[in-house]
């Protein structure tokens, strides 16, 4: 009887966790729809009032501001009020500030606005990581990171898609952003009993991780330079090495979709064979591709499959740092440990595309793939050379 109890209690704990993986998988993928659409939703509504490109591009950075302020602080604020109360409070923060930018069409009203956006998105962000990592069982963590990677991805390129589908006069692409980010705070309400709580109470903050984990900040600092240098350069390379204008931006749209399928497979790898040496193999996959990019030139044919692979391998690295992060560390560690990924996410987003751009001034559009290749280089020199992250 005692066995047959305790084995009915382990298939309904394990529901439970799956249910809640779901929730969380879910919850992210549906709250980046929101962070997708608000970059060219209020770029475009800012282009056609007349304001300046300079003036655009300063008022854009105050979300990726918002992103590296937070990160220190908000492993304070899960640990003093509870990280779904701290989920909780990002959603409805975030509805709430989509309404205010877009009723107030003002850009010295959209300055801290888009701050305090970029606070709540990052709350939600940290603390998604961290249930993620929690709840997925170690057996299958890289199988449940790659699917919640692969999600998040999905819903972070469909905003673009909203924008384009629904305009940008009016208030129909807010209201989706605030629908969508109301959404998200009622499934974080109804999950909020299955969602874990911090195991460890102890403080610990993100100054404290850093030292513990330097590989890890390394790939994710590398995939954040080389998410925000193929953003912004990588239609510009297709331009200047011939390609038209809708194919070059085209050139985006095919990374993210190897993104966006190649995560899975990339976490499947990482339970069957080892976390180690699937990173060295995406770091070998990202300077081959950098090396062929080049030679493939405008040919459909061999671009489009290469930059496929490229970005897929690009950007899997950090699915598998998060892998490992699980791996690690758990309790508040793992908290401060999700906040230092968001801080070198964008301290390397900072770093990528000043340097691709000085490459490409002074190389020509070869400089982007020489300076992404030799970044992955780099890392995966460091990756051989260590036997701990």
């Amino acid at each position: 009887m005692g066995g047959a109890r305790d084995g009915g209690e382990a298939r309904d704990d394990a529901r439970g966790k799956g249910a809640a993986i779901a929730v969380v998988v879910l919850l992210a993928g549906v709250f980046a729809i929101t962070q997708g659409l608000s970059y060219p939703l209020l770029a475009l509504v800012l282009e056609r009032q007349g304001v300046s490109s300079a003036l655009i591009g300063l008022n854009t950075a105050m979300t990726p501001l918002g992103l590296l302020v937070s990160a220190p602080l908000l492993p304070l604020l899960a640990r003093r009020i509870g990280p779904v109360r701290v989920a909780l409070s990002s959603a409805l923060a975030v509805a709430l500030l989509l309404a205010l930018i877009g009723s107030a069409h003002n850009l010295w009203i959209w300055f801290p606005a888009r701050f305090l956006l970029g606070f709540a998105i990052d709350g939600l962000y940290i603390i998604c990581e961290t249930w993620i990592n929690q709840l997925a069982p170690p057996a299958r963590r890289g199988r449940v990171l790659g699917l919640f990677s692969s999600v998040l991805a999905a819903g972070f390129a469909s905003g673009p898609l909203i924008v384009a589908l629904a305009g940008s006069r009016g208030w129909t692409a807010f209201l989706i952003g605030i629908a969508i980010a109301l959404v998200s705070a009622v499934l974080v309400f109804a999950a909020r009993h299955r969602l874990p709580g911090l195991e460890d109470e102890r403080p610990a903050s993100l100054l404290a991780f850093l030292p513990q984990a330097p590989l890890l900040l390394l790939l994710v600092g590398a995939a954040a330079a080389f998410d925000q240098a193929v953003l912004s350069l990588l239609p510009v390379y297709g331009l200047r090495v011939g390609l038209g204008e809708a194919l070059a931006a085209g050139t985006v749209g095919v990374l993210a979709i190897g993104n966006v399928l190649f995560q899975l497979p990339i976490g499947w790898l990482a339970d069957a064979w080892s976390r180690r040496g699937a990173t060295l193999l995406l770091c070998a996959l990202t300077v081959a591709g950098a090396a062929l990019l080049p030679a493939a030139g405008t040919d459909p044919w061999a671009l489009w499959p290469l930059l496929f692979v490229w970005g897929s391998a690009a950007y899997g690295i950090y699915t598998l740092a998060l892998i490992q992060l699980g791996d690690r560390f758990g309790g508040t560690l793992l908290l401060a440990g999700n906040a230092a990924f968001a801080l070198l996410w964008g301290l390397g987003g900072l770093a990528g595309p000043p340097l691709a751009g000085a490459a490409m001034d002074r190389l020509g559009p070869g400089g982007l793939p020489l300076v992404l290749g030799l970044l992955y280089a780099g890392v995966f020199a460091v990756v051989a050379v260590r036997r701990s992250a």
